[in-house]
């Protein structure tokens, strides 16, 4: 007669809640902080190349030092922007604000990504980062940008509150748009399509007239810095955010 045994099967305690709920949100913590200094270093390094020297250059022509049209009334003016400079604490804030700015845009952009993911639409990877800080860029930066984009100093735009609302839904529709027509299908994917499109249709608060005493060049060139900086940025930021995701333990 065979003997019946019984296998000894090991007990396993899954973590409660609580503790999976705080193992995550270390976890998304972590990844926002280190993906967010990562980015942040990166977008620094190049607006002191490429934004700052624009940004110095406005600066001569908003205090007078520069003049636009000087030359008989001629569309002509000195180009070239000055050195950076000594002034070491304006240098430390840009590189403080970034850090501040891209880690807390990384928070928000992984807390979305792993909400995401945890309702099976999508998996976090380096490859889907970048998609990922994509899209943030076209929220956050790009669509915002189609009616109020970046402007020397010495410009006069319309009412600070006005522009700060519309700035804010612009950002809010663009981010549910894109979301939308990325994971949803049929009349909702046309919905998103809508909030991206509303803002722009509905228009940024602007004055009736042009003000700016800077070149139009020198404008269009701090623009697509501005711009392409961010982009970068953006890019950076959704890859160090996965990357650092899937390497958490």
């Amino acid at each position: 007669m065979t003997r019946r045994t019984i296998s000894a099967t090991p007990w396993h305690f899954p973590a409660t809640n609580s503790q999976h709920l705080r193992f995550m949100s270390a976890k998304l913590l972590t990844s926002a902080v280190f993906a967010g200094v990562a980015a942040g270093l990166i977008a620094a390094l190049l607006q002191f190349y490429f934004v700052i020297p624009t940004l110095l250059e406005g600066e001569l022509f908003e205090g007078g030092e520069r003049i636009h049209f000087v030359t008989d009334g001629s569309p002509q003016s000195e180009r070239g922007s000055p050195s950076l400079g000594s002034d070491l604490g304006r240098h430390l804030m840009t590189v403080g604000f970034n850090l501040v700015t891209y880690v807390g845009f990384g928070f928000l952009l992984l807390a979305v990504m792993a909400a995401t993911e945890m309702k099976g639409l999508t998996k976090i990877t380096a490859r889907s980062g970048i998609i990922w800080g994509l899209a943030g860029f076209i929220a956050v930066q790009m669509a915002p940008a189609m009616g109020l984009p970046p402007v020397l100093p010495g410009t006069i735009g319309a009412e600070v509150e006005a522009r700060q609302a519309w700035w804010l839904g612009t950002i809010i529709a663009s981010g549910l748009g894109l979301w939308m027509i990325a994971f949803s299908r049929g009349s909702i994917a046309l919905v998103g399509i809508v909030l991206l499109a509303a803002p722009q249709f509905i228009g940024a608060p602007q004055l009736d007239t042009y003000w700016g005493v800077a070149p139009p060049e020198l404008s269009a060139q701090f623009v697509s810095f501005s711009l392409g900086a961010a982009a970068v940025g953006w890019t950076c930021l959704g890859f160090f955010s996965a990357w650092f995701w899937t390497r958490a333990s």
